[in-house]
């Protein structure tokens, strides 16, 4: 096998900024990479242990002996461990021994920068290279303008492990995803897949959320290149990628990050903040010039080796308070004497500023659930600097809503209106995301009230006034056709539903809003904006109708939208325009039959010369029940 034989990828250069917590592509230094040497091929390894007082890279190929493959530590007091070890290739599983300072305490880890993992529940580390030959160059040309402020914006969400399974329960390969969901992506009209996380995780119910291989795809569903091949098949076919990322917290597993070399390494030290509750995890130690180090680098590493588009980053309200789930007495204001995590802050301003410095073609988007001011907003301006935030106040309040009978919906619209009083103090993504068909809180479609009819009708409405509301969107995978049962992780969606026509009409419905939002401009030029949005009336409680108005650049482009939230057709309606004359025509009416709707005819007279609403000129209209129209 041959003993370790000293050797660094390591320059001056890279320790300093490595100490400073400027080396964001750590990846390419720190782990495990295949090489030759001197004629021989092998593996060298580096690992960041500045605790240890010995380091070891132990696997089958020495018996998982701690004595054969000693590392040596750099003189530099960097903490890194490193060596060549020869005849070492891909393939290979290993973990660092590591004997610490602190006590003698030995600790056995996975490799925090391993590209590939064994299936869990084995835990070890694989040598591994993914060599990739890209197909994706006319995407990665054109994606600055697809994943732009002002383009089209609408999300699948998707959990790999339950979107869709073989017989016997098993999972499909990422090979398997490229086709299958590929195929049913682009006919849906999504135009961005969203991937819970799919970084390797050791527990199946934690969803993905509790990481242990930051760098390595799940082994789940095959290997790293086949994950490489599903990103380049949804680019090839226009469809952008999302990541869920993970920098708020970490599992306590004994091969993970966690007391890594007999320290508090990547963690707080101090348990009120390196310790949430809720999750019984450990949170990273933002104020850490080397754990910053990592964090940053792994964000760049998918936007860099995997081609991603836009990474949604978990949990940041619990990064941002330091008394996130807290009793008072179990945290510690900060230095001006309040709740807020200075260095989470500091940290969330720089992986921004980082990400849009060296990808100013992708997105960030915050999944942040208080009203924190400018998460949105540039750091120059002194915002956050994300892309985007979820705009979870908006679906709280519109599910609420939705869930009340009709009869009582005119005593509670201000539920629904409230929204465009702070719509746009952000760059807002409306999500109906997994997290609201779990833990009893039922499916989109069973929150509906009334028989099968109209919870079907208000699920077409719901997810028809989702699309015609300022802001991007994002469906959890299910919802699209009606699923009728919670989430379950551990088995496929209920594909067989399709087969009934409420379901196939909400597919439908899905299809043509998705059409709809990337044909019509006025409905994705200014979703950012004050300008894009107008109300025609808001008020009308007792008939429960809303009418707005959405705008893009040219007037030409402007559509209209009636929503009568009740099952009582609305007939004669009239509602005030601010086009002087010409004839309107519906372009969608969620009634349809081929919604599985009445049928009724959403009918709109020609402009008359009578003034309503604030307008010199109005129309009357026929508003079908339960229905959302769009006209122009």
């Amino acid at each position: 096998m041959g003993k370790v034989v000293p050797h660094s990828l390591f320059t001056d250069f890279d320790i300093n900024l490595f100490k400073s917590g400027k080396h964001f592509r750590l990846y390419e230094k720190l782990g495990s990479h295949p090489m030759e040497l001197d004629g021989v091929q092998g593996t060298y390894f580096a690992v960041w242990a500045p605790t240890a007082k010995a380091v070891s890279v132990i696997g089958d190929f020495n018996h998982w002996l701690d004595h054969e493959h000693p590392l040596n530590v750099r003189w530099d007091e960097s903490g890194i461990w490193e060596g060549f070890v020869p005849n070492v290739g891909k393939g290979e599983i290993y973990k660092y021994y590591i004997r610490s300072n602190n006590f003698g305490v030995v600790t056995e880890k996975a490799d925090p920068f391993a590209r590939y993992c064994e299936l869990p529940p084995h835990t070890a580390s694989i040598v591994w290279d993914a060599q990739y030959n890209w197909q994706d160059k006319k995407w990665m040309e054109t994606r600055k303008e697809r994943n732009a402020l002002d383009a089209p914006f609408s999300v699948y969400e998707v959990h790999l492990g339950s979107w869709k399974r073989k017989e016997g329960n098993e999972f499909l390969s990422y090979k398997e995803l490229a086709h299958d969901l590929v195929d049913y992506v682009k006919e849906m009209g999504f135009t961005h897949v969203e991937f819970m996380p799919i970084m390797e995780y050791p527990y199946d119910p934690s969803w993905g959320y509790q990481l242990t291989g930051y760098f390595a795809p799940t082994s789940r569903f095959g290997a790293p290149e086949d994950f490489k091949l599903l990103v380049d098949t949804l680019h090839q076919n226009e469809i952008g990628v999302i990541l869920d990322w993970v920098p708020s917290h970490f599992p306590e597993d004994a091969h993970g990050l966690g007391f890594f070399d007999g320290s508090h390494l990547y963690e707080h030290p101090d348990r009120r903040r390196g310790y949430h509750p809720d999750w019984k995890s450990l949170i990273f130690n933002y104020g850490r010039n080397e754990v910053r180090a990592f964090l940053i680098s792994n964000a760049l590493f998918w936007l860099d080796q995997y081609h991603t588009d836009a990474l949604r980053v978990d949990a940041v309200a619990s990064m941002l308070y330091l008394d996130y789930s807290r009793e008072e007495g179990e945290w510690e204001p900060n230095m001006y004497g309040n709740n807020e995590n200075l260095e989470a802050l500091s940290f969330l301003r720089e992986f921004n500023e980082t990400v849009y410095g060296n990808f100013p073609d992708v997105q960030t988007i915050a999944e942040e659930s208080t009203a924190f001011s400018g998460v949105s907003r540039p750091v120059n301006l002194g915002g956050l600097g994300f892309g985007m935030k979820w705009m979870m106040g908006w679906m709280h309040d519109t599910l609420e809503y939705f869930k009340k009978d009709t009869i009582y919906r005119k005593h509670h619209q201000n539920d629904l209106t409230f929204s465009m009083t702070y719509a746009f103090t952000e760059n807002f993504m409306l999500p109906f995301s997994h997290d609201e068909v779990v833990y009893g809180k039922q499916s989109l479609v069973y929150r509906m009230p009334g028989d099968e009819w109209q919870k079907f009708a208000n699920l077409r409405l719901l997810f028809g006034y989702m699309f015609t509301h300022p802001g991007t969107n994002l469906i959890f995978m299910g919802g699209e056709f009606g699923q009728t049962s919670e989430w379950n992780f551990q088995n496929s969606l209920d594909w067989h539903l399709t087969e009934h026509g409420v379901h196939a009409g909400i597919q439908e419905t899905i299809k043509d809003l998705n059409r709809l939002y990337r044909s019509e401009k006025a409905l994705f030029e200014k979703q950012f904006s004050p300008e894009g949005f107008q109300w025609i009336d808001y008020g009308d409680h007792e008939n429960c109708v809303l009418t707005y108005m959405r705008k893009g650049h040219d007037k030409k482009n402007d559509i209209y939208i009636a929503c009568n939230l009740t099952p009582v057709p609305r007939e004669r309606y009239r509602i005030g325009i601010p086009k002087k004359s010409g004839q309107l025509k519906v372009i969608f009416n969620s009634d349809d039959k081929k919604y599985a709707g009445s049928g009724m005819a959403a009918e709109l007279s020609k402009i008359g010369k009578t003034a309503w609403h604030g307008h010199a000129q109005s129309i009357e209209m026929t508003i079908p029940p339960l229905s959302m129209v769009i006209f122009k």
